[in-house]
């Protein structure tokens, strides 16, 4: 069975927008992440923990902040999705 070049389009355009949505939000976490290994390390507090309440809280901050324009792009995705078909 063979995938035709507008289905293999169709998947490559879905992660790259997948991707470009998940970037920002993922780079918070690494970087909130960063500095409180950072933090553990100069403290000697190995509390696992406390690692993982403010990577939550910070992704979702930024998600709700980046919620309009998330929204933006996959409204732009779907109607582009849409004059596809």
């Amino acid at each position: 069975m063979a995938i035709d070049e507008s289905t293999l389009d169709l998947i490559r355009q879905s992660l790259l927008i997948a991707m470009r949505i998940m970037a920002p939000i993922l780079a918070a976490g690494v970087f909130i992440g960063l500095i409180i290994s950072l933090f553990q390390s100069v403290t000697s507090i190995q509390e696992q923990t406390l690692a993982l309440v403010p990577k939550i809280l910070v992704m979702a901050i930024v998600t709700i902040a980046l919620l309009p324009w998330i929204v933006v792009r996959l409204v732009e995705f779907s109607i582009e999705m849409f004059r596809l078909s």
